[in-house]
């Protein structure tokens, strides 16, 4: 209008008589979405409190799977927990929708009951890295967290397992690391600076930090049955169990394969080896 009319006056009014229109209405529809949140938000909250992860001991190279409903937990060997991913796909009035999930799952030795979890991941290699990740830990072949940083420097060594304040500092060094060196220009450091004052700065980050330590990782403890967490406790070196003589072999012609082929996706050796195995067993 101020455009159209050259005139202030016309402006102000109209922006008044338009802030006047829609400010009840916004009002209501603000108070019930946020109404909504905090509804999910307390029903992801207590169901989150009443579940028990699935444990991994590499040094008992065995996996506690928590059925729910008041059950025991399940205890079975490593060895015996077989991994897949899923890929869905669909068309919707916006297009085609793709899903993915990591499935890991086993069957009882007694009953024969099959019992296994699915976790929905963005994308196909973050699904097949988060197996990589679980299988490389109990196999010993990652120690700890610093060796798979990620290659960003939104996490340095020595910095809790999470993301928090220390992410953001992180983040801020990297951009005046870049920007020193010439990798990025002054438009992209100050539209980050922008980004996080509208975004409160460093407060969504110290509300994460007191999510993970006073919510999830109390609420951690509380729900990990006696037995699991004694079973969850260190063994002397002496007491550790040592993988099967097949698993060994095949592992070591994954690496043989792999120093061959450093190229070749890591998955596609796994699964070359695994058949071939097979087709000798058939």
């Amino acid at each position: 209008m101020w455009f159209i009319g050259k005139d202030i006056a016309l402006f102000y009014v109209g922006i008044a008589g338009l802030f006047n229109e829609v400010f009840a209405k916004a009002s209501v529809i603000c108070t019930l979405i946020l109404i909504l949140a905090l509804f999910i938000k307390a029903h992801f909250h207590f169901k989150f409190r009443e579940a028990v992860p699935t444990r991994f001991h590499r040094q008992r190279r065995e996996v506690a799977f928590a059925p729910g409903d008041g059950k025991p937990p399940i205890i079975v060997p490593w060895e015996s927990v077989a991994a897949w991913v899923t890929q869905a796909q669909g068309m919707t009035q916006y297009g085609v929708q793709r899903q993915y999930g990591l499935g890991i799952g086993f069957i009882e030795p007694e009953t024969g009951q099959q019992h296994f979890l699915e976790l929905s991941q963005p994308g196909m290699p973050l699904a097949l890295g988060l197996w990589e990740a679980v299988r490389a830990y109990m196999e010993y072949e990652v120690n700890t967290r610093e060796e798979i940083q990620d290659p960003h420097g939104l996490h340095r060594p020595g910095d809790p397992p999470y993301e928090g304040v220390h992410t953001f500092h992180n983040a801020r060094r990297r951009l005046h690391r870049r920007y020193r060196e010439g990798e990025v220009g002054l438009f992209k450091v100050t539209m980050w600076y922008l980004w996080h004052i509208l975004d409160l700065w460093t407060i969504p980050f110290h509300l994460a930090e007191w999510e993970i330590s006073v919510v999830i990782q109390k609420a951690g403890q509380k729900t990990l049955p006696a037995s699991l967490d004694q079973w969850s406790q260190p063994l002397p070196e002496e007491q550790w169990a040592k993988p099967s003589a097949e698993l060994m072999r095949l592992s070591k012609e994954v690496k043989q394969r792999h120093a061959q082929q450093p190229n070749r996706p890591i998955t596609a050796i796994f699964a070359e080896v695994y058949g071939e195995e097979t087709t000798m067993s058939a």
